[in-house]
């Protein structure tokens, strides 16, 4: 390919840019493209996130209704997360607090954490080895507080639709830290619609609520947007192969997520059929999202010692058929 093109950019590369306007205004963003089909949007200021992910010109992801909106304009009181939450394909939860508000030993905890408003640090990157790789440093540190660092590398390959996520949680504190990581990964129209399949192969599924509960035989269906529709929260659970998959008929193409459980041992499935706010979450993580506290009472609470670290690794395959 060498002698066809002037410049890589022709076929592959990254391109960094920065939004203009509205509450996005200044983001730093990052333009992925890896020549065969798959393209995908990085937000440094948003712990290097994947804000939008797109295959072969179809958008894949969920971008809600608040769009782009930079981390000085997070609330961090409650439920303020979701006056700044994008959405977007990804979103990570954590670092010391993922799901519902709630007061732990004393601290009181906004809903998903606040490393999904954090900038990273140091951004940077390079090609190697037929592989794009996107390098991010965000820290969740306070003085007399815990002191987590998220050390982020998105590796996309230039031979195959495949996203690599690897994030490690370092505790590089003096005390014992809970360590808690969701990664929201949001579908949207057109991948998900009425025309999509849903596959997501657990050895047991539950439902979060009662309200879930009710549909729990369906659970996989995936409807038309609903007027005034509830949200409904599932859990599957796997011994090994975590892996769940949404293609859509219609498009013939979909997607493909895969996790270790041994490192993620909780996947939860977020199901929001509403007109506009319409989105099927697909989340592997070390918790679920119905608080720090519930996690600690039943003994689930990953704890990091001073000096300990934490690896995580999520594989998304963009699928054609």
């Amino acid at each position: 390919m060498k002698d066809y093109v002037g410049h890589d950019s022709q076929a592959y590369g990254i391109e960094e840019h920065r939004l203009v306007g509205g509450k996005g205004d200044g983001m730093r963003l990052l333009l992925v493209r890896n020549g065969r089909g798959l393209d995908f949007t990085v937000s440094p200021d948003r712990c290097c996130d994947i804000s939008r992910l797109s295959f072969r010109g179809i958008n894949m992801g969920y971008f809600s209704p608040c769009g782009y909106v930079a981390p000085a304009f997070y609330d961090c009181q409650g439920d303020g997360f979701l006056k700044s939450f994008t959405a977007g394909f990804l979103t990570t939860c954590g670092l010391t607090a993922v799901g519902a508000p709630c007061v732990d030993e004393g601290e009181s905890l906004p809903l998903h954490g606040t490393i999904a408003n954090t900038p990273a640090e140091q951004v940077w990157w390079e090609e190697r080895d037929q592989e794009l790789v996107i390098h991010g440093v965000v820290k969740d540190e306070r003085i007399f507080a815990h002191k987590l660092v998220l050390y982020r590398e998105l590796v996309c390959s230039t031979q195959q639709n495949l996203l690599t996520i690897h994030d490690r949680i370092f505790n590089r504190g003096d005390t014992d830290c809970p360590a808690m990581i969701l990664y929201h990964m949001n579908m949207g129209y057109p991948l998900l619609s009425e025309h999509a399949r849903l596959e997501i192969p657990a050895e047991q599924v539950t439902a979060r609520n009662e309200h879930a509960a009710e549909d729990l035989a369906t659970w996989d269906r995936v409807l038309k947007p609903q007027a005034g529709f509830e949200e409904q929260c599932y859990y599957h659970k796997f011994r090994e192969n975590g892996r769940a998959r949404i293609c859509n008929e219609e498009l013939k193409m979909g997607l493909e997520i895969r996790f270790d459980p041994r490192q993620l041992p909780f996947f939860t499935q977020w199901k929001m059929m509403g007109q506009r706010d319409y989105v099927m979450g697909l989340e592997p993580g070390n918790c679920h999202p119905d608080g720090r506290d519930k996690m600690r009472r039943d003994g689930d609470l990953t704890i990091l010692k001073p000096g300990e670290e934490r690896q995580f690794d999520v594989e998304v395959e963009l699928l054609a058929f």
